[in-house]
């Protein structure tokens, strides 16, 4: 399977095509990890290892692969510095800050409603 090239056509951002940009990128981004790791970083730059403690849970599996795919989509940038062992931090991009406001609304949602869900889900349950 090779990579898909996107043009920036109005196609890419097409959300009624399976194979859109807007898409592949919907599908990356909407995962527990990206969204935690988005709203951590969008209080300050930090390094790999206060990222991994920040958000809990995470493995160090896979705090790597939501960076690097953060990274790629240019919501993250990624900063080495030359130093003996290199120190490397995660900083929010302007388009992941942009990213940070829906993910803050989300989480405000949840906050707001999260008595409503857990009612619904013993109701459910039931």
């Amino acid at each position: 399977m090779g990579t898909k090239h996107y043009t920036g056509a109005p196609e890419d951002a097409d959300l009624m095509r399976a194979d859109s940009l807007a898409r592949e990128i919907f599908s990356d981004i909407a995962n527990k990890w990206a969204f935690l790791i988005i709203e951590f970083l969008g209080e300050r730059t930090l390094r790999f290892s206060e990222l991994r403690n920040e958000v809990e849970g995470i493995s160090h599996k896979m705090l790597t692969q939501n960076l690097r795919m953060l990274e790629r989509n240019g919501l993250v940038e990624r900063t080495v510095h030359p130093t003996v062992p290199p120190r490397v931090e995660y900083t929010l991009t302007e388009p992941g800050q942009a990213l940070r406001a829906t993910v803050d609304g989300m989480c405000g949602w949840t906050h707001k409603y999260l008595g409503r869900i857990e009612d619904s889900r013993r109701r459910f349950g039931a």
